[in-house]
């Protein structure tokens, strides 16, 4: 199964989990809402806004392993990241975040890094969007298409 399959796979999967009683979504509805037409746009909406990042067990950043990458998991608000709690099965630890801007991210941290690594907004809902560590997203040194992580 290849990325994309996995991740449309593991966001219907998390959406039936918060939503038994929505209406199923269309398979064609996320390709759809995620058109490379859109994509400058909502990489423009992410950079200039806070997103949470939660902590794992050692206090790092969250990340999760998907398609052979790994990729920081960042919400746009509680909600969502209660949503994602909720998918994992864990919604009644606390879960404490770090508030961090969406460049600060792709521009600092990513290349502060010594592995490869993108960032997924808000995984566990219907409108997850990844920004992976290619040029264009992230400064070139740090993407896999160019410079130094090449």
């Amino acid at each position: 199964m290849g990325f994309d399959e996995e991740w449309r796979q593991l966001r219907a999967e998390a959406a039936r989990k918060t939503a038994p009683a929505a209406a199923p979504v269309p398979a064609a509805e996320p390709a759809a809402r995620n058109r490379p037409a859109e994509f400058p746009g909502r990489l423009a909406q992410f950079r200039g806004r806070m997103v949470l990042v939660p902590f794992d067990e050692r206090g790092g950043l969250w990340t999760s392993l998907l398609g052979g990458l790994d990729w920081i998991c960042a919400f746009s608000d509680e909600e969502t990241l209660a949503r994602f709690a909720f998918a994992r099965g864990e919604a009644g630890r606390e879960w404490e975040f770090h508030r961090v801007l969406g460049a600060r991210l792709l521009d600092d941290v990513i290349p502060a890094l010594d592995f490869p690594c993108g960032v997924a907004l808000d995984a566990a809902g219907p409108d997850g969007t990844v920004f992976p560590p290619v040029r264009g997203i992230v400064p070139d040194a740090a993407a896999l298409d160019g410079g130094v992580a090449a």
